[in-house]
């Protein structure tokens, strides 16, 4: 490290905290992509359920904020003259590397989520009859039902006496054998 020596100390702090931090997160990157950090994202709290996906002061958050600082205050050392400003844009890059990384896991966070669809969760819903389902049970129509936010279309039976037409709106009232039974709304 013997090109610091004759720089001035600001621009050797933003050195100083710069090489080992880019060090220790290349590393941790390495370790992250190898699958040898177990997938931990630092993200046990003791908060219970928040709607914050991970706690705000931990190990990676700091080296983020640290990357952003560090090098933008290397990279604008000669451009900025004024050294208050230079470590306030520094100190602005630094939480802006920390918010794009909160993006980044929330987003990564939502691919994980269990989106599979069960014909339970079309009970109590509306539906729209698609293929007319004939009276009493005796043959099976279709309807086009919107469940968490994908729109399906189903096999259904009524236990009502008149056939629901097409176009028709029906309410599910129960499942049975993977078949919607549904009546007029």
């Amino acid at each position: 490290m013997n090109f610091l020596e004759n720089y001035d100390p600001l621009l050797k702090a933003f050195w100083y905290i710069a090489l080992p931090v880019s060090l220790f997160f290349g590393l941790q990157t390495i370790m992250t992509f190898l699958g040898l950090s177990d997938g931990e994202t630092d993200m046990d709290s003791d908060t219970g359920d928040v709607d914050l996906p991970f706690e705000i002061f931990t190990l990676r958050n700091l080296i983020n904020f640290l990357l952003g600082f560090s090098w933008t205050g290397i990279s604008f050392y000669n451009s900025i003259e004024n050294k208050t400003v230079l470590i306030i844009i520094s100190v602005i890059v630094g939480l802006l590397f920390v918010a794009i990384f909160f993006f980044l896991i929330k987003q990564i966070l939502k691919l994980s989520e269990n989106n599979s669809f069960k014909i339970e969760s079309a009970l109590n819903q509306t539906a729209q009859v698609y293929l007319t389902i004939p009276e009493a049970k005796s043959g099976k129509g279709k309807v086009l039902i919107s469940v968490n936010g994908s729109i399906h279309e189903l096999d259904a039976m009524t236990r009502s006496t008149e056939k629901i037409p097409s176009n028709t709106t029906v309410k599910v009232v129960a499942v049975e054998s993977n078949l919607l039974i549904v009546e007029k709304n």
